[in-house]
């Protein structure tokens, strides 16, 4: 059954989209901003307060090790929330996946160090990691969801682009908080300026949860619901019976998202540790580039209903292979406004002009039964491989080899498999949802 969501919109409907749109993505920048900080504190903090025992460069890798520990938990938490967005609905999914990362965030906060209470301590924060991986896991979807189905055809790209937004407004939330903290006298910001970013997400979970509980449930799985359609198992189904579009959905994935964390985790490591350049200045870059994502995100969703999701995707894979060793030529200058330029460049090509119809373009490769499932997982299993593993592998790389060649190489690896997954990809744009 084919459900269309091509009407215009006026009046009380243009108001009520605007109100999905906003809860969803106010949401998402929370569930960002709490996955985000960790990634920062893991290479700060983490490995002198959690795992101290270990020469340098292994204290490095175990506490990145604890940062990708969360990107293994996003898979589950995509199939878990998936298998429930499917079947009891997209809403409540919302807010279930909010408190879950919230709470996790929060406790973070109060954990004690290794100083305090020994093994226990980097054991309880993996399994903090773990929580919050699981409800990161299965928000995007539910996000994603929300707005895609509520929106008319003509303009799904530009509004579910919105939802992307969170990416970037949480990333520099996370990054102006702990630029802030880092200001600290050294030994205060290793006593308890880290701890504050975490602490204060419980604020925004209040906000986020009285923001959600507000917005419908999308007429498409009302739809559903009403013509007892609704899969009896959506994760096997979508897997399963759509193995070929699952596995483009993870193909598709796997460059920008590897982008996005590499500029944020591993190069912000790579600078201060190899090219002693100070944290705040690259902090800083990370910033201003995610600031300017919240312009081309939009313009790139907007894009995607002019001339298709597709293109776009090509066109990001080919920049990020073109720009895998110019962005290390860039940092190792060591000019501020040579790296400002590369990171922005880089943040807003390699990954934004992916990820900004990435939340129409994944949800609608698969049919509404299954749709949450199907982008949920795909998504978070490419983000398990890029995101959590990606920065890892770079910083053994240049910790026992020295160089970036590697990492450059490595890089062009990832843009490739997803050139091949956007030559593969059918085309989603102005398309009905069935």
């Amino acid at each position: 059954m084919t459900i269309a969501t091509t009407a215009p919109m006026a009046g009380a409907e243009r108001s009520s989209m605007n109100s999905i749109v906003f809860a969803s993505c106010f949401g998402t920048i929370i569930e960002w901003y709490d996955f985000l900080i960790y990634a920062t504190a893991a290479t700060l903090v983490f490995n002198k307060a959690f795992f101290p025992t270990f020469d340098p460069l292994a204290s490095t890798l175990a506490a990145l090790g604890s940062y990708a520990v969360g990107f293994l938990a996003r898979p589950l938490g995509g199939a878990l929330f998936g298998h429930f967005g499917d079947r009891l609905g997209r809403k409540s999914m919302l807010v279930v996946t909010l408190f879950i990362m919230g709470l996790s965030t929060f406790c973070i906060g109060l954990l004690p160090t290794y100083a305090s209470i020994g093994v226990f301590a980097p054991i309880l924060l993996i399994v903090l990691r773990i929580i919050q991986g699981i409800g990161l896991g299965g928000e995007w979807g539910g996000a994603s969801l929300m707005v895609l189905e509520h929106a008319p055809a003509d303009k799904r790209g530009f509004y579910a682009s919105f939802v992307q937004i969170g990416f970037p407004i949480g990333l520099v939330l996370a990054s102006l908080v702990f630029s802030l903290v880092t200001k600290l006298p050294e030994a205060d910001f290793a006593s308890y300026g880290w701890r504050i970013p975490f602490l204060i997400s419980i604020v925004l979970l209040g906000v986020g949860t009285f923001v959600r509980s507000r917005v419908p449930e999308t007429p498409v799985f009302e739809g559903m619901k009403q013509r007892d359609d609704l899969s009896g198992n959506p994760v096997v189904e979508a897997v399963g019976k759509n193995t070929k579009t699952f596995l483009i959905a993870v193909g598709l994935k796997l460059s920008e998202v590897s982008w996005v964390y590499m500029l944020s985790v591993f190069v912000v490591g790579y600078a201060t540790t190899k090219l002693s350049l100070p944290k705040s200045m690259l902090l800083d870059a990370v910033l201003y580039a995610a600031l300017l994502e919240l312009i081309t995100l939009p313009a790139f969703g907007w894009l995607s209903d002019r001339i298709g999701r597709r293109p776009l995707y090509v066109l990001g894979a080919l920049f990020s292979i073109a720009f895998a060793f110019p962005l290390f030529w860039m940092i190792d200058s060591k000019s501020e406004f040579v790296i400002f330029a590369a990171i922005m460049i880089a943040m807003n090509f390699g990954h934004g002009m992916m990820f900004g119809p990435e939340s129409a373009y994944f949800p609608e490769l698969f049919g509404s039964r299954v749709r949450y499932s199907g982008a949920s997982f795909g998504f978070q299993a490419s983000a398990a491989i890029g995101g959590g593993f990606a920065p890892i592998i770079a910083t053994a790389m240049v910790g026992y080899y020295g160089g970036t060649g590697g990492v450059s190489i490595m890089m062009i690896a990832l843009a490739t498999i997803t050139l091949v997954a956007a030559l593969a990809a059918r085309e989603t744009r102005g398309k009905p949802l069935d």
